[in-house]
């Protein structure tokens, strides 16, 4: 059994810390779940460009809101409270934080916990033997 406070984590190596955001990651590639789980704060009036070419990401947002756009074809979708979104086929898009949001965010395959984003807003490729 796996038990963590969010008081754990943060300031710890699994606390990420982003001019943007910072992401408080609980479960990681190397607790073997098959998938990783973190608590991500938006940083209110950022905008992000995130693109997981090879992750595959839900998300859940419980404070705060803001849009999220999908670059490919414009498409924007109010995010507050309550809204959940997924990102089922690798979309690239664009996170505006109207307030500071609070997301419970999982990532398939899971991440490893040092993951930032490259210029193209992606994590990298995960090491062989992880599955999407």
């Amino acid at each position: 059994m796996i038990v963590k406070s969010l008081e754990d984590i943060k300031g710890s190596r699994d606390h990420v810390d982003d001019k943007n955001w910072e992401s408080r990651r609980f479960l990681l590639e190397k607790d073997r779940m098959g998938f990783s789980l973190h608590d991500t704060v938006i940083r209110a009036g950022t905008e992000s460009v995130f693109w997981y070419k090879y992750h595959q990401e839900a998300v859940y947002c419980i404070e705060g809101e803001g849009e999220i756009e999908d670059l490919a074809n414009g498409k924007r979708y109010e995010i507050k409270a309550g809204t959940m979104y997924a990102l089922d086929g690798h979309e690239k898009h664009c996170l505006r934080a109207k307030t500071d949001m609070r997301m419970v965010c999982v990532f398939n395959p899971p991440c490893t916990g040092r993951e930032t984003h490259d210029e193209e807003g992606a994590y990298p490729r995960p090491s062989e033997g992880t599955r999407v």
